[in-house]
């Protein structure tokens, strides 16, 4: 019975359990882009109509397209993971301006 209690408690000490779900780690890259001052320079400080996850560059970086009435601006944000437990950040790469 010891063993088994020792085990149950290994098992829910995981760093794996310690990671943000999705909801909160979309509003962490959301974040990262919103909070930006390259991004609302690119923009021209347009008010946004969406932010949109619209794939996966080849290196593993997430690709999102930042909308406006007038811009559809390309960011890419590369993950951080943390060093122990605790949540990824987000570096973000801005390739060019609006398209």
């Amino acid at each position: 019975m010891r063993r088994l209690i020792a085990l149950a408690l290994l098992v829910t000490a995981t760093p794996a359990l310690a990671a943000l779900s999705p909801f909160y780690d979309s509003a962490e890259r959301i974040d990262t882009i919103m909070s930006s001052p390259e991004v609302a320079d690119a923009l021209g400080q347009a008010p946004v109509r969406s932010v949109e996850n619209t794939g996966t560059r080849a290196d593993g970086a997430s690709e999102w397209t930042v909308r406006t009435k007038e811009c559809d601006l390309v960011v890419y944000l590369v993950a951080i993971p943390p060093d122990g437990p605790g949540m990824t950040t987000y570096r973000l790469e801005l390739p060019k301006g609006c398209d």
